[in-house]
């Protein structure tokens, strides 16, 4: 094995810029698709019923749409199409449309959005009656049941739940290397293809990924031990067994 490219300044700026991109790619998206998740939920369930099909239409062609297919309608379909648009290159919003970030980051997020609200919508139906009864007979209104009581108790339900999309987001972001983003499997190409080295770019990113996979989940474990109200029920059982 040889890692002594690692030593040059020119691999690691490479890594760095990619790691980074990485990052800003999955917060961004894991926090816009989390609100829109919210949304679409609330739409399923709350909402009159014409906005409901509409929801439950948009995550359908969502969820059984392949995500790279996604990436590349919008990216090399869309993404094409705007310069053609009279004024568009001119406006403020042009360098944003053209960076393949933008393209990333909205498609992680209604993917996001997408397969999390189904998770959330589940979490709200099963909250028992009796305690948004309970918040109703306290003179709560609705706004304060949906924030103070359903939408937290509907959290800690399907915490452990957002803790799996969130790492399949996490190994999702690779396939933006495909629509010429610098992320961590980018950088790793652009190495293998200076270096002719096969293994060792692929390793050290495999690592990197399993450590922010251990880190990502730690977190995770942390919001969902410390989650406001009842503990899970699992660490409940945990606490009555023998021994």
């Amino acid at each position: 094995m040889d890692f002594s490219w690692l030593s040059d300044p020119f691999y690691q700026r490479y890594l760095w810029t990619g790691f980074v991109n990485t990052l800003w790619l999955v917060a961004v998206s894991g926090t816009l698709g989390l609100a829109l998740a919210v949304a679409l939920a609330l739409a399923r369930i709350q909402g009159p019923r014409p906005l409901a099909m509409l929801v439950h239409g948009f995550t359908t062609v969502i969820r059984g749409t392949p995500l790279l297919v996604q990436l590349f309608f919008f990216y090399d379909g869309v993404g094409r199409l705007l310069p053609e648009i009279p004024g568009v290159r001119d406006s403020l919003i042009w360098p944003m449309l053209r960076d393949p970030f933008f393209y990333g980051a909205l498609i992680f997020t209604i993917s996001v959005g997408a397969y999390t609200g189904e998770v959330i919508r589940g979490a709200l139906l099963s909250v028992p009656d009796g305690e948004l009864a309970a918040g109703r007979a306290f003179g709560l209104s609705r706004w304060q049941i949906l924030h103070r009581l359903w939408l937290p108790r509907a959290f800690q339900l399907c915490l452990p739940t957002l803790t799996g999309e969130a790492i399949l987001l996490l190994k999702s972001v690779p396939l933006v290397s495909t629509i010429a983003m610098m992320d961590l499997l980018k950088a790793a190409n652009l190495v293998r293809d200076e270096t002719f080295l096969v293994y060792e770019p692929l390793l050290l990113i495999a690592g990197i990924y399993i450590a922010l996979t251990l880190i990502l989940t730690g977190a995770m474990r942390l919001i969902e031990h410390r989650f406001p109200g009842a503990r899970p029920a699992a660490i409940r059982r945990r606490r009555l067994l023998p021994g």
